[in-house]
């Protein structure tokens, strides 16, 4: 026995066979109707598309805001620069923490670190600057 050779019944269903004569009952037109564009070979309709019609999506307003600066600005929890001495936007770059594209970088989180990490250049909330000063690290 081997797996190529099992079969289950009910999992394998032969295709229609359209265009093989009237007593088939799908010859002829093949189950597509009488002329038009589905009719043809190659006849598709692009999703959306309402006959030349303004389609829905776009006729509806748009909303939403995607802010530039976002794109430029990364954040990274404090719990993964732990054992880093020295932290700035060169050393994250060097890590490949950020891409070179990111401006800006704000670290969130609030954990215990064992050494001391000094910050130069770089945003921290709340929590995450009160867990770098119990720890006896700078920020500049």
């Amino acid at each position: 026995m081997k797996l190529n050779t099992l079969k289950s019944k009910g999992t394998v269903k032969n295709s229609k066979r359209v265009g093989r004569g009237i007593g088939s009952g799908s010859g002829k037109t093949a189950g597509r109707g009488h002329k038009g564009q589905k009719s043809r070979s190659g006849g598709n309709i692009p999703r959306g598309f309402e006959g030349g019609q303004m389609p829905l999506q776009q006729r509806i307003p748009k909303f939403g805001f995607s802010s530039r600066k976002n794109s430029n600005t990364a954040e990274i929890n404090l719990k993964n620069l732990v054992g880093l001495k020295e932290v700035s936007i060169a050393v994250l770059l060097e890590k490949k923490f950020i891409s070179k594209s990111i401006k800006q970088v704000r670290v969130y989180g609030a954990c215990e670190l064992d050494s001391p990490i000094i910050f130069d250049g770089i945003y921290l909330t709340k929590g995450a600057a009160e867990s770098v000063t119990n720890a006896g690290g700078k920020i500049k």
